[in-house]
């Protein structure tokens, strides 16, 4: 019994596709990582950062690197101790508004999570020298939908002042899009 040759070309795609996410899933053991910054200044204490009132702008760019959409944000966050409570208003250069409050925890000296009401389970945070990494899964309206979008998000402060921000974002473990900002702290 011979097999038909589309079959064959099928079951080729098919492993092709699966060998492609095989490869673009492995870990990279030189990827950045927050401990790389340990003994860097200036020092980011989130916390402390985000407290009060800070100011952002950002362009978001699809996977080719085009701008698709600007913004203006402003971030009001309140410090009690233990948890930082962050209120976020984005405006949109469509006229979209979005809101979003996180609650975040500080579990240790490095560590912390994360929730908001459009992320999934609970954001990793973590902060070393300059540099804050925060991983989370949002869920993302697009076209009447919402998809879940993985974040890995690094916060890079630059003096007293001023944050510069870069996040990717994934879906499938391929990347969707970028999103740079940049904070200003009043």
């Amino acid at each position: 019994m011979e097999i038909p040759m589309h079959y064959f070309k099928t079951f080729k795609s098919i492993l092709l596709i699966i060998l492609l996410f095989l490869i673009t899933s492995c870990s990279n053991n030189s990827a950045m990582k927050p401990e790389d910054f340990k003994n860097k200044e200036p020092r980011l204490i989130i916390e402390e950062y985000l407290s009060g009132n800070v100011k952002a702008w950002g362009v978001l760019q699809n996977r080719s690197g085009k701008v698709t959409r600007q913004f203006s944000a402003d971030l009001d966050g309140t410090w009690d101790g233990k948890k930082l409570i962050l209120k976020e208003k984005f405006d949109w250069d469509d006229g979209e508004i979005q809101n979003r409050e996180w609650t975040i925890t500080k579990i240790d000296e490095n560590s912390y999570e994360g929730t908001a009401g459009d992320v999934v389970g609970k954001a990793i945070g973590y902060s070393y020298g300059p540099a804050f990494k925060f991983e989370y899964v949002l869920l993302v309206p697009v076209k009447g939908r919402e998809l879940k979008i993985t974040f890995d998000d690094w916060i890079f402060k630059q003096d007293e002042k001023v944050a510069i921000n870069r996040a990717t974002m994934t879906k499938f473990g391929f990347k969707v899009a970028e999103l740079t900002v940049v904070f200003v702290k009043n």
